[in-house]
């Protein structure tokens, strides 16, 4: 049973920082493409961060580019979200997801996580 658990969610201030883990498990992951997403009350789930199943490409939604980082694990079954100068506007439940190919669109992923909450307080 494929099974994605992230971790690393919590309540910061704003400026601060958290990191986001995803650890995947039932199947090898090393050949999917991962994601991060996130969505607020009332508002869809957004696209934050992906990366590629071997690791050498990362894209990234506008509003996070040079404070959010993406990286994998060296075992490629974790996935993990570095989040620096935390806004208040981050504040949302973040979801990791994983498929075969990926992308920035939800429809693109078939495995997802439970998700975490992170809360960014000004």
């Amino acid at each position: 049973q494929v099974q994605l658990v992230e971790s690393g969610g919590g309540l910061v201030q704003a400026g601060g920082s958290l990191r986001l883990s995803c650890a995947a498990s039932g199947r090898t992951f090393s050949s999917y493409a991962m994601g991060w997403f996130r969505q607020a009350p009332g508002k869809e789930r957004d696209f934050v961060a992906a990366i590629s199943w071997s690791a050498g490409s990362t894209y990234y939604t506008d509003s996070v580019k040079g404070r959010f980082t993406i990286s994998r694990g060296d075992a490629m079954n974790t996935m993990y979200l570095q989040m620096n100068s935390l806004k208040p506007e981050d504040t949302a439940v973040y979801y990791c997801a994983a498929d075969l190919v990926g992308g920035r669109r939800s429809s693109e992923y078939k495995y997802w996580g439970q998700g975490t909450q992170v809360t960014v307080s000004s």
